[in-house]
């Protein structure tokens, strides 16, 4: 017999819907029921999301100064809201948690207007917009990259890390292999639901640029975007490069540990599975995002070595072709690059948001868990 239901809101994009997925499967485990609110853009990631019920609930970001825009958007989420309140009239979850993005904001308004325990999860070093709406209504606030203090709201943050997927705690136990030789070089390059367009031009122009035996050991997963993906077939065909390139891959936690280099965007949920790993890394923060400053995010596992970050307006293609020549010919280093990240990872984060969701879903104080640490 299930102990209740926990409700999880999360944005429609996997740097939200990951963690909550995460989550979800711990509560699982635990004997918890678990919802899932969150957008139709979720569609793709909901065949591993552990939901007993998946509900879409309207909403909208404020982000545009049309005054037209907003009043729509007002609309909808006064529209949303309404839905979400008799949701949690008939769910009747013991505890509601936002994980972020604009979805999240109905359903989490809903709850704590009517006494629902109610807690944010933020993944990020600086605190998204929707979850900075929050802040003030909910019992608690869970932090992944957060700073120590919690800031303003110090009193109630608790820092649990970046929950990361059963997938990805899986990848962990494979070891890094250094790729010796001419021995296959394995490059795994992907830039999030927004940030992938650079790379599908940097990436084949950057290997256009090495030696041909030097291209001949490289075997590349490339993630584009739809509207991309011909014209980097297209490259990669013309270098006869031995490449995958898809839109999405549900097995990127699998390439991932098979990767001798990672090239991607310093997203949350990307740093604390790169860390949770153990994988070499050159982070190129997106350099448009509005939420959250990426480079921030990256901060601890650059600290300890597992990472270099480059500004994407500092990354030519003849120094990326560089810095990919230099991981191929420097197995040594990269193995040392994959010990220093694995060493700043936090495979037990779900468990510890559990805890968190639990104790609040009992209504305890948050002052019972000051000085948990991830």
């Amino acid at each position: 017999m299930s102990k209740g239901v926990i409700l999880l809101a999360a944005g429609g994009t996997g740097g939200h819907l990951f963690p909550a997925e995460a989550l979800g499967h711990e509560l699982k485990s635990r004997g918890w029921s678990v919802h899932l609110v969150t957008d139709k853009r979720a569609e793709r990631f909901a065949g591993s999301f552990p939901a007993d019920e998946i509900h879409v609930v309207p909403s909208a970001t404020l982000g545009s100064k049309n005054p037209v825009s907003i009043a729509k958007s007002m609309l909808t989420l006064w529209k949303g809201l309404r839905t979400a309140r008799k949701l949690m009239a008939r769910v009747r979850p013991s505890a509601v948690v936002g994980f972020g993005g604009y979805p999240t904001i109905p359903p989490l308004l809903a709850s704590t207007g009517m006494g629902i325990p109610s807690l944010i999860h933020e993944q990020n070093a600086v605190m998204g917009r929707a979850n900075k709406a929050l802040a003030n209504r909910v019992q608690a606030i869970a932090g992944g990259f957060l700073p120590d203090d919690g800031g303003r709201h110090a009193a109630k943050t608790v820092i649990t890390g970046n929950p990361v997927r059963p997938a990805v705690l899986a990848a962990a136990n494979k070891p890094y292999q250094p790729s010796t030789g001419n021995d296959p070089f394995n490059l795994v390059v992907f830039g999030g639901s927004q940030g992938a367009q650079f790379f599908s031009g940097a990436i084949p122009t950057a290997l256009a640029l090495l030696t041909e035996s030097e291209r001949a050991r490289v075997r590349l997963t490339q993630q584009a975007r739809p509207d991309d993906r011909s014209q980097v077939d297209s490259c990669l065909a013309k270098l006869q490069m031995n490449a995958d390139v898809s839109p999405f891959f549900g097995d990127m936690a699998e390439r991932i540990a098979a990767a001798h280099l990672v090239i991607s965007r310093s997203g949350a949920s990307t740093v604390s599975e790169l860390a949770v790993i153990g994988r070499p890394a050159l982070l190129v923060p997106y350099p448009y995002a509005l939420d959250h400053d990426q480079a921030a995010n990256a901060a601890a596992l650059v600290k300890a070595g597992g990472a270099k970050v480059v500004p994407q307006s500092e990354l030519s293609p003849e120094r990326l072709c560089k810095i990919i020549s230099g991981a191929m010919n420097e197995p040594e280093r990269l193995a040392e690059m994959a010990a220093a990240a694995r060493k700043v990872g936090h495979p037990n984060a779900a468990a510890l948001l559990a805890d968190l969701v639990v104790a609040i879903a009992a209504k305890q104080q948050v002052s019972s868990f000051k000085g948990v640490q991830a």
